[in-house]
């Protein structure tokens, strides 16, 4: 056989390999839906543009880079978020989810991505002065349901009268035409709310204690239950961009403390 015969089936069979070897790649990249709320900024928000941005969002992409995956994400009404991941419409939820031992009984989580305290906002001109449970009697309190702040606000501020909202959005809404006294988030929700023109209503009353039995061990990434195996991926994948830098390059992009937390 001449040398050029040999040296085009030698290409030929290099470039089969090559070829064999990339869709074999490609079959084995992970596919995955990200399930998101896309109404909590700064952590997650969809735009009049349909874009979502936000600190959970630029998390979940680094995420799946660092696991080589292929995400796509999907929106969902808070209160119906788990019963959509149970029901198969995503496969993770990354959205500021409160690791808890209650929601622990629905769902599997990775280790926590980041951990801040609630807080307590008011109108500035508000004659409150603490964040008390007698200093709230009979106080209107705003909260969105189903989180761990108005869990919080059930246990720890009983005398307030809680209303419940499905979005800040309509509890800011309300604090800032004076419908209700004060309001319950997350201190960093709250606080880069009172920089923007709508916050500019209202003030921090006060940053508050977590009870971890309420707040939990930070937020994390909620997957079904039993699929351990990729809670177990995300956690692996959270350690990789705290090491990188990837997960500072991030933090620093919106924060100016680290969320990260103890």
């Amino acid at each position: 056989m001449r040398i050029q015969q040999r040296l085009a089936i030698a290409a030929s069979a290099a470039l089969l390999a090559l070829s064999l070897g990339t869709g074999a790649h490609a079959q084995e990249m992970m596919k995955l839906k990200i399930g998101t709320e896309g109404a909590y900024p700064p952590f997650n928000n969809l735009e009049a543009d349909g874009s979502l941005v936000g600190f959970d969002i630029d998390v979940a992409k680094a995420l799946c880079e660092e696991m080589k995956a292929d995400c796509e994400f999907v929106t969902q009404d808070w209160d119906g978020i788990i019963p959509a991941l149970q029901a198969g419409k995503f496969d993770a939820i990354i959205a500021s989810m409160s690791i808890t031992d209650e929601r622990k009984e629905k769902v599997d989580f990775s280790a926590k991505y980041y951990n801040t305290p609630p807080a307590i906002a008011v109108p500035k001109d508000s004659a409150l002065t603490e964040a008390t449970d007698a200093a709230l009697d009979g106080k209107a309190l705003g909260a969105q349901s189903s989180t761990t702040h108005s869990n919080y606000a059930e246990e720890k501020l009983p005398s307030a009268d809680l209303k419940l909202y499905p979005t800040p959005d309509e509890y800011k809404l309300d604090i800032a035409n004076g419908r209700i006294d004060a309001v319950i988030d997350d201190v960093i929700v709250l606080s880069e709310w009172l920089k923007t023109d709508d916050g500019a209503c209202c003030k921090i009353l006060d940053t508050l204690t977590p009870d971890p039995v309420i707040n939990g061990q930070g937020a994390g990434v909620a997957v079904r239950k039993g699929e351990t195996d990729l809670a177990d991926k995300f956690s692996a994948a959270i350690l990789a961009i705290r090491e990188n830098g990837k997960y500072k390059e991030i933090n620093d992009k919106y924060f100016d403390v680290d969320v990260y937390g103890d």
